[in-house]
């Protein structure tokens, strides 16, 4: 098995961080690690940092796993200019961790004497060579040139840091048929009104969980989304079965300030739970496969190009910046497809 696993702070907690290429083996046996958690916003699937796991997943000693002091300094004052800019906290980790793992790779170099080359060097000595993905190569990309359009004194050419090819990856989407038995799976109103207003209006995990009751207008038959992905709002179609599937929820559970809350009233529902809701869902129907919260999403923008809405309503209802994001389901949708006779029909 080849990985690369680190220490990181998620959520306040330390854990391990443990990096390969997607592969649904890797994935079981990295599932069967007691504490084993996914991080939708890293990309990383992150155990408990044990003395048991560092030794299993090779943990460097920690002299060498620390950033120099002038890079500890230096990763301190750009998660401040990033707080600054407004940028999310899970953004924040994610590119301080990202920026980190190169700072460590340069313990010994100024970070005034980093250059071009440098980039270069780092990701065939240590992305490469540790079969890494893309993906993690394309944060430390982003968290490299970020941090040095701030440097004043660099040798750095920002503008000339490459990224790599990215591969171009399907989404990952179930039938309708599927859908409907794990969102009929829970007994627990709470719990099945999660996951069908994440598939019904196409939410990302931390869209729901922000979500507060006032955020429901049941008059207009709309969601408003606050502040998503990019600082923005929008808003999303309620239908007449959420609607009454909400107005049954707000009866028994007596929501407060968020729409979801934990087991305390007034504290937010965690990530953790929700993902564990899901993880329930599946294993009640007898679904093995590595299904996400991000999979319903994705269900319900290739259900509603299936059924002939418009690719720019789905844009906006997904919240796309870009049509091109969007147009990616045009490829996993199957509709026009099965209407296509194969060949080998009339041998």
């Amino acid at each position: 098995m080849n990985w690369e696993a680190k220490i990181i702070t998620h959520r306040k907690v330390k854990r391990i961080a443990v990096y390969f290429e997607k592969n649904s083996e890797l994935i079981a046996r990295i599932k069967k690690v007691e504490g084993s958690r996914w991080s939708q916003t890293m990309g990383v699937w992150h155990i408990p940092d044990t003395e048991e796991n560092r030794v299993r997943f090779k943990i460097v000693p920690l002299s060498h796993s620390i950033p120099s002091t002038e890079g500890i300094e230096n990763i301190e004052k750009f998660k401040q200019r990033l707080r600054s800019q407004r940028y999310s906290e899970n953004t924040i980790t994610t590119y301080s961790e990202a920026l980190k793992s190169f700072l460590i790779f340069y313990r010994e170099k100024a970070i005034i004497d980093i250059n071009n080359e440098d980039v270069i060097v780092y990701n065939n000595e240590f992305i490469l060579k540790n079969n890494l993905s893309a993906s993690y190569q394309n944060q430390i990309v982003n968290a490299i040139k970020l941090f040095f359009q701030t440097i004043r004194e660099t040798k750095m050419m920002v503008d000339k840091i490459h990224r790599p090819k990215r591969a171009k990856v399907l989404p990952n989407v179930l039938s309708k048929e599927e859908i409907k038995l794990i969102l009929n799976a829970h007994s627990n109103i709470k719990h099945k009104m999660m996951l069908s207003l994440i598939y019904s209006c196409g939410l990302r995990r931390s869209e729901l969980l922000n979500l507060k009751p006032i955020d429901i207008d049941s008059k207009r038959g709309i969601v408003i989304i606050r502040q998503g992905k990019g600082k923005k709002d929008r808003i999303a179609p309620l239908s007449p079965k959420i609607l009454e599937m909400l107005r049954e929820y707000y009866v028994i559970c007596k929501p407060k300030i968020w729409l979801f809350e934990g087991q305390n009233i007034g504290e937010q529902y965690s990530e953790y739970s929700l993902q564990s809701v899901l993880k329930q869902a599946l294993q009640k129907v007898g679904n093995t496969k590595p299904v996400t919260l991000h999979w319903l999403r994705h269900s319900y923008a290739t259900h509603l190009l299936e059924s002939g809405t418009d690719l720019r309503y789905i844009q906006e209802l997904l919240g796309h910046n870009s049509s091109k994001t969007t147009e990616i389901y045009t490829h996993v949708s199957t509709k026009r497809l099965q209407q296509i006779k194969s060949p080998f029909d009339d041998l």
